[in-house]
């Protein structure tokens, strides 16, 4: 049995912009994508919305919904109250380009800086061998969409635009940690992450986590282990002095072995 929703959507560009009032029909067991998409065809054919796979996997209708940030069209209009009033916003952390549709190239900018996967020589038979825990500690992180939810909540760049330069945001932290926790992998990342990824602006909140829709576990998972890598490598004086006799980088439980010393 369907039902009139009534729905407040940001309409606008980057000079201005307001939010306007819609009735639209609902009909049982659609998503807010699906009632956008009633929403152009009968009343706002202008109306800009950024989607494409419809089914959760390529992250491109990333909105505001009621305050949270959400996938359209993974969010069921169940979730909602027939009387209640759903404001739809664009991404509050992204310029946007017009509607509910804002420039995330900051992303793509930011994905430029992280240096690519570097295996390790193959062994002596001519393969390269790991464990299958080794396999599955990276393979949660393979499954971000890049929504860019996560890149929204994060404060320290919501809040602050002046630290976006200094600052990836826990979806590279999510990328770098697939590549620095992968055991065939020689790239030496840590000061790289520390640095120029600014992982010290992090304060463990924990909001990214919360929102993203793969359920990674993004601060537990990515950003602590990467902190923990980051004090041991330039801040444990038994691993500055390893360092000092041995040659090579520190190894914390679950990181690289130190480069050979022809890789060094």
């Amino acid at each position: 049995m369907g039902y009139q929703a009534q729905l407040q959507i940001w309409r606008g560009d980057a000079g201005r912009g307001e939010l306007t009032g819609y009735t639209v029909e609902v009909n049982e067991g659609e998503v807010v994508l699906d009632v956008l998409h009633r929403l152009q065809a009968t009343q706002a054919g202008d109306l800009a919305v950024r989607w494409n796979c419809k089914a959760g996997k390529c992250g491109s209708c990333s909105m505001e919904i009621n305050g949270r940030p959400r996938l359209a069209c993974m969010t069921r209009m169940s979730t909602f109250g027939e009387n209640e009033v759903l404001t739809i916003t664009p991404l509050r952390t992204f310029p946007v380009v017009r509607d509910l549709v804002t420039d995330v190239s900051f992303n793509y900018e930011k994905a430029k800086t992280v240096p690519a996967f570097k295996p390790a020589p193959k062994g002596p038979d001519g393969t390269r061998r790991m464990y299958q825990e080794e396999v599955e500690r990276v393979q949660e992180f393979h499954k971000c969409i890049e929504c860019f939810l996560c890149q929204n909540v994060c404060h320290v760049i919501r809040d602050h635009d002046e630290n976006k330069e200094a600052f990836s945001g826990p979806r590279f932290f999510v990328r770098l940690a697939a590549l620095e926790m992968h055991p065939l992998d020689t790239n030496e990342r840590i000061d790289l992450i520390r640095a120029k990824h600014g992982l010290g602006f992090c304060n463990i909140t924990k909001c990214c986590t919360e929102v993203c829709p793969e359920d990674i576990h993004i601060t537990d998972n990515a950003i602590i282990p990467l902190k923990e890598r980051a004090v041991t490598e330039f801040y444990d004086p038994l691993a500055w002095a390893k360092r000092r006799i041995f040659g090579g980088r520190a190894t914390p439980s679950g990181t690289k072995e130190p480069a050979a010393a022809s890789d060094r």
